[in-house]
């Protein structure tokens, strides 16, 4: 099994996708936004920053970020592969991870670039609610993914609430943030012969047959 990086601007769909991948190959998913945002909730002067940060549509400190990734990526569920996501973001932290991986002794693997149209992605962010207590996913912008009820969720009837950086404005941000600092990224990987790129304005199931048949080959 490969180690494998989805590269995307914000709303492509990485996660749904990297969902996937775990259930069917059982190797964990490391995402950073996830572990950030679980720091974000802590009563802490780190927790206060990464929450403020997040908000804001900015990007966590890269020292922090670093550390993160090695520890996490130093556990023994990694040693059959992974799936890493929301990292690296620009150029410099690719060249880190690269050396994060050396010192581990793992590969770089499948690279798989998702690309999405903006105003698509906008719609996607700026509906999306997610379910407070299962965590299910809806969004507002589309009549197939809204709640029955508004502001309830349809499986167990819990409050829906809009991520912090779910908005217009750090949206903005967000996708600025990725065109000028995570494309480089793209040639970076293209140059190691390891980065394929793939539509993501497609259903949830085509995208994850082109996905499926790149981690075979």
């Amino acid at each position: 099994m490969k180690n494998i990086m989805f590269i995307a601007p914000p709303a492509a769909g990485k996660g749904t996708q990297a969902e996937l991948v775990v259930e069917k190959y059982k190797i964990p998913h490391i995402s950073t936004g996830d572990i950030l945002r679980e720091i974000s909730k802590e009563d802490s002067e780190i927790g206060k920053y990464v929450y403020e940060t997040l908000a804001s549509g900015k990007l966590v400190k890269d020292e922090i970020t670093y550390k993160l990734i090695e520890e996490r990526l130093s556990r023994k569920d990694c040693k059959n592969g992974f799936i890493i996501d929301g990292f690296p973001r620009n150029i410099d932290q690719a060249y880190e991870y690269d050396k994060i991986l050396k010192k581990l002794g793992y590969n770089v693997g499948n690279v798989i670039s998702i690309t999405v149209d903006k105003k698509t992605l906008e719609k996607r962010i700026t509906g999306r609610r997610i379910c407070e207590n299962c965590s299910a996913i809806y969004n507002i912008n589309y009549e197939n993914s809204s709640p029955k009820v508004e502001s309830v969720c349809d499986q167990c009837g819990g409050k829906l609430y809009q991520r912090s950086d779910d908005n217009l404005e750090s949206f903005e941000t967000r996708y600025q943030t990725f065109v000028e600092k995570t494309e480089p990224i793209i040639e970076h990987y293209k140059k190691q012969n390891v980065l394929t790129e793939i539509n993501g304005d497609d259903t949830v199931e085509n995208i994850f047959k082109k996905i499926d048949k790149i981690i075979k080959n």
